[in-house]
């Protein structure tokens, strides 16, 4: 896959700041200029956002499976874990492919709903997962349509369509739970986080490090990874 690129620029390719909203400070910057098209700020971050949102939120899809207190909330859980899994996979060969590098854990404010969710149980978790996952999977929409709209790489597009299959479908298995409260959803999505840079934006892998990989349920369709690569 290598021999159709014209560049070579590795970890170079990390994002400083990264946040869903606004992904640099120059987001039409073309930083490389692939066979695929050119890549700019904001199609890398792109890329970066998508693996970073799926770091926090395939482990609560797995929690979620297993205490949901409902069969819908299992279910999401499950519709969560495959469609991550998946996104992932194909995350990971775009970056493998035009040389970014991604990060291994979530952003510090991912992480936070992460341990917020796993502090909760009963129908208080329930609820909040419902609500956390169709706030920010609904914000992330418009991220992903305005990637769609106006990236000139191929390879950054049959993501970005990935993506928002992706996030349809875990939109509508939470919203099929009953449980989204959609005040404090939509609250969210509108509003500024008001965080610092730092907190948006996840952290680079470390050196040496075998990368995580989010691997598909047994049951799955999806072709299974290796934990590590």
């Amino acid at each position: 896959m290598g021999a159709a690129l014209s560049f070579t620029l590795g970890s170079l390719l990390y994002p400083a700041m990264l946040g869903v909203q606004k992904v640099s400070g120059a987001p039409e910057r073309v930083v490389a200029t692939p066979a695929t098209g050119p890549l700019t700020e904001a199609d890398r971050g792109f890329v970066v956002a998508v693996r970073s949102a799926g770091l926090w939120e395939y482990p609560v899809g797995q929690k979620a499976s297993k205490k949901g207190t409902t069969k819908a909330v299992r279910n999401a859980g499950e519709q969560l874990v495959e469609g991550d899994a998946s996104l992932d996979a194909a995350c990971r060969n775009v970056a493998d492919q035009l040389g970014i590098a991604l990060p291994d854990q979530p952003s510090p404010q991912q992480q936070s709903f992460e341990s917020r969710l796993n502090g909760e149980k009963g129908k208080q978790f329930d609820t909040d997962l419902a609500t956390t996952v169709r706030a920010t999977n609904g914000q992330f929409l418009t991220t992903i349509a305005s990637i769609r709209s106006t990236t000139r790489n191929s390879l950054v597009r049959a993501l970005a369509d990935q993506a928002n299959a992706t996030v349809l479908d875990h939109i509508t298995a939470v919203e099929s739970s009953g449980l989204v409260d959609f005040g404090q959803a939509l609250a969210q999505e509108t509003t500024s986080p008001g965080l610092p840079a730092q907190d948006l934006t996840p952290p680079p892998a470390v050196a040496g490090q075998p990368q995580v990989v989010l691997t598909p349920p047994a049951n799955s369709t999806v072709s299974a990874s290796p934990t590590v690569r």
